[in-house]
């Protein structure tokens, strides 16, 4: 898949000692973010073993050290101290996407890699900050998104982008979103800075939007698109007071469109995309499940799509190849040149919101 560029960098092998079997050390900051479970309850080990954990919030500790059987020694509340007394080889973040900036702001400095979870911050100043850093000493900044995992996805990519069997793409539409994180019951730590217009940088468009703008990026060969417009709603002001649970954002390029549905206010989850050419139609039905129908007047022919590579098939595999310098991520989903260009996305689809304008992207 020529979208994951294969590098093997000998010295950073030797400078990291991440060769062989060993290992790689990484810690965790922040545990308020609901997706922390699925990270603690998948194999993260052989591949990675955690040095630390940095969380400020006693009762959040206590419960995911309680569930998870944890070592109390593994904890503390002082990031600069862990990373200083440790030195992982990187962290992956938990916490509120406002702190991302706050720990790439020390995590850089000191060569320490930053996996967080999407999307990649706030805002697009914030963003442009943490890539900077990242830049200037030579550290990963990654972002994680569910859906990079998905083999229908990748077995799209495949299809339009690499085999062009659907012609030229002239739109893509993609669906991300739930019940909403009250029907859902996420953890409460969660539930409240998830429904911060700060701490969050909004509700449905940010948690859901981000998705979207990561695709669609992606799929049309990390392309700014031209124009943003969008239009954010409240249905359920009773539960999301100071959010948005319903977006709707419209992306323009020179020969495509792209559409991003994002909702805390659908009856069923959803994360799937419809690819749309000229020469016929892939539709994602869920992470392994997808149709194509390339005839005028057939029918939507069902396909699986086959398992990923095993070194792209996970995050814990993928990040690991990249922290041991065997994969390099420039243009991936994860990757920060695709994250900036869906940030720029979210910002511009804020302002549409905000003004009722179509926003150009200069």
């Amino acid at each position: 898949m020529k979208y994951f560029r294969i590098l093997i960098f000998v010295g950073l092998l030797s400078a990291l000692n991440l060769g062989g079997s060993e290992p790689i050390r990484i810690g965790i900051v922040g545990m308020v973010h609901g997706h922390v479970n699925g990270f603690l309850r998948r194999a993260y080990a052989p591949a990675l073993e955690i040095a630390g954990i940095v969380e400020n919030d006693p009762v959040v500790v206590q419960k995911y050290q309680e569930r998870y059987d944890l070592d109390p020694g593994l904890f503390t509340e002082d990031l600069e101290g862990f990373l200083d007394a440790e030195k992982p080889v990187a962290v992956w973040v938990f916490s509120t996407t406002f702190d991302h900036l706050a720990i790439v702001e020390a995590c850089a400095p000191r060569g320490v890699h930053v996996v967080v979870e999407k999307p990649l911050a706030v805002s697009l100043a914030d963003a442009k900050r943490m890539a900077a850093l990242g830049e200037k000493h030579g550290t990963h900044v990654l972002t994680n998104l569910e859906t990079t995992w998905y083999p229908s996805l990748h077995e799209t990519y495949r299809l339009a982008v690499d085999e062009e069997q659907l012609g030229p793409i002239t739109k893509i539409v993609s669906h991300f979103g739930h019940m909403g994180p009250a029907a859902i019951r996420v953890p409460e730590e969660f539930f409240d800075w998830l429904t911060d217009p700060v701490l969050n940088g909004g509700g449905a468009s940010a948690d859901f939007g981000c998705y979207g703008g990561n695709l669609i990026t992606w799929m049309l060969g990390n392309e700014r698109p031209i124009s943003v417009t969008a239009v954010f709603q409240t249905n359920q002001p009773e539960v999301y007071p100071n959010v948005d649970d319903n977006a709707t954002i419209v992306l323009e390029y020179p020969e495509a469109q792209g559409i991003i549905q994002a909702s805390w206010d659908w009856t069923f989850p959803r994360k799937d995309m419809h690819v749309y050419g000229r020469a016929g139609i892939i539709r994602t039905i869920d992470q392994d499940d997808y149709d194509i129908r390339m005839e005028r007047r057939g029918e939507p022919v069902a396909k699986k799509a086959e398992p990923l590579p095993e070194t792209i098939s996970s995050a814990v595999n993928y990040f690991s190849a990249v922290f041991r310098g065997e994969l390099d991520p420039t243009g991936s989903l994860s990757s920060i040149e695709n994250n900036l260009i869906a940030m720029e996305i979210q910002e511009a689809a804020k302002e549409s919101a905000r003004s009722g304008k179509r926003v150009l992207l200069n």
